[in-house]
């Protein structure tokens, strides 16, 4: 029997390499399996672009970077959960977050007013303990908590500096955060100027990386029937608004709402933006999806 001479000049053909060994890109096998049906040249064209493809794919699922906002504020001085919790900590679920932060509303504990600084860390645990026990609510309501003096405490777990999803203002918990006034200030009541000041510099700072103006007004779709607004209707709010703007309550106090003008003010300098009433309306829409709004007061 002749055995056919290869033609002179022609090369002869190497074992495939097998995926794994030295100099094999190994592939996944969903890439290598459908270039055995590309013949010649284009079976190493298809190679490299699903090569690339593949490279590319790995690249595009870290998260994009957010540009920096024109306006924004640095983060204040936060005291960690860990200062007023304790062990007093209860099994909770996983944190929920939302993608961004673009209403912040304001609230007051309607605890009493005439404590000294140094026991707001245990007045913050009796919430705590009151919310998680008495309420069985997974954690504190608030984001953040602000006593007389300006100290600004942390609130609800999942990170000061994530978009974590309250349950303070039922109907509109999400891409908003909850800042609670440590006292009760209805009409009459004094606010501390420090107190103002803080809840400005956590409001201009929460709402910086959403480009968000404090004295804007935005749109958000209540959740929760049980707010001033049916679940589904679109609600046009300041962004930073009172508890009362939302839901069917005396918080943050009489006291403390006429102030939100100035702490809308404040805050929109702290961003660096000129002084004014801040009559251009920045507009901002939330779609419907918040689960367990029942938790939220």
């Amino acid at each position: 029997m002749r055995v056919p001479r290869r033609p002179r000049g022609a090369r002869k053909p190497r074992p495939a390499r097998i995926p794994g060994e030295p100099g094999s890109s190994r592939l996944p096998r969903t890439v290598t399996v459908p270039l055995g049906f590309v013949p010649g040249a284009a079976a190493a064209v298809a190679l490299v672009l699903s090569a690339y493809g593949v490279e590319r794919a790995a690249e595009s699922s870290e998260p994009a970077a957010r540009p920096v906002p024109a306006f924004h504020a640095p983060r204040p001085d936060i005291v960690a959960r860990a200062a007023w919790l304790g062990d007093a900590a209860r099994d909770q679920p996983p944190p929920r977050y939302d993608d961004q932060v673009v209403a912040v509303f304001v609230h007051h504990t309607d605890s009493p007013n005439g404590y000294d600084c140094a026991d707001a860390p245990g007045i913050i645990r009796a919430l705590y303990e009151g919310q998680t026990q008495g309420r069985d609510w997974d954690d504190l309501g608030y984001n953040f908590v602000v006593d007389r003096c300006g100290t600004v405490y942390e609130g609800r777990a999942g990170g000061t500096d994530r978009p974590v999803t309250g349950a303070h203002t039922q109907g509109f918990n999400h891409r908003t955060a909850g800042i609670a006034a440590l006292g009760t200030f209805t009409e009459g009541a004094e606010v501390p100027d420090e107190m103002l000041r803080s809840i400005a510099a956590v409001t201009a700072w929460k709402l910086g990386p959403s480009g968000t103006d404090p004295r804007s007004e935005v749109r958000l779709v209540s959740s929760n029937g049980g707010s001033r607004y049916a679940a589904g209707t679109t609600a046009t709010l300041p962004a930073v608004a009172g508890h009362s703007d939302g839901y069917m309550t005396d918080c943050p106090g009489a006291a403390l709402h006429a102030r939100l003008p100035e702490i809308r003010d404040l805050a929109a300098r702290i961003q660096g933006r000129d002084a004014g009433t801040g009559t251009d309306t920045e507009r901002v829409e939330l779609e419907d999806r918040a689960p367990n709004e029942e938790l939220s007061p």
